[in-house]
Order: C-alpha cells, then structure tokens, then sequence
C-alpha cells in the first residue's frame, strides 16, 4: 500500500503531479521523510528502466515530456485524491487511487528521463 497516497518517486516527477492536481503541500511533507522502502523501489525501477530510455529518439523523448492523462482519467484522479486527502477513500478506492499512483511513478521517471534526454541536445 502507498503510504498517504503517495510515494517519493511520484514527488519527484513535478510536472506530471502538477497535472493531475496533485498539492504539493502535501507532497513536500510526505517526501521530506519517505520511507526506505520506495526509496529502494524507486531506485530499482530506475535502475531497470534505463535500457528502454536509451531508445528514446528526441521525438519519442518529447511525446513523454508532453504527455498527460486523458480528461475522464484526470478526473478521476483528481476525485480520489480529494477523498484521500479528506480521509474518505473506500478500500476499493485506495487500491484504484494506488494503482493510479504507480502509473504516476512509472510515467513520472520516464518523463524525467525524457527531460534529461532533450537537455543533453545540443541547442539548434
């Protein structure tokens, strides 16, 4: 289960948190102190993801860095995470809104990946 709805890896992928509303309040808190274990985790599926990275064309690099959750799903993300920050989630929909948060983490580090792709280019 992911500790107050959120884990660290998710906190370091600014943008794409500021684009499902996540607070950042919230998340500066959460983050401060993370747990060992999604420090572990979060470095382990870094760790995995850069082969995949390294086929990253700058085209490819650029769709990451834009790409955002659909309208219905931002929805629903923002809706969780209003309940969950009201204390209000069901079981059911800790799991839906924990599920949604990995993806988050996955998305979150290719998006910094990509970033730190596109920097790397030399400027035109």
């Amino acid at each position: 289960m992911v500790q107050h709805g959120l884990s660290r890896s998710t906190l370091l992928k600014y943008s794409y948190c500021e684009a499902i509303g996540i607070f950042w309040h919230h998340a500066w808190s959460v983050w401060y102190n993370p747990p060992m274990e999604d420090i572990t985790e979060s470095a382990i599926l870094d760790q995995m993801l850069e082969p995949l990275v390294r086929c990253f064309t700058p085209a490819v690099a650029q769709q990451m860095v834009e790409l955002r959750a659909d309208l219905r799903t931002q929805a629903r993300i923002d809706e969780l995470a209003a309940k969950c920050n009201a204390g209000e989630l069901t079981e059911a929909e800790q799991r839906e809104y924990g599920a949604y948060v990995e993806a988050i983490d996955l998305i979150g580090i290719l998006q910094a990946k990509a970033r730190a792709i596109l920097t790397s280019l030399p400027h035109r």
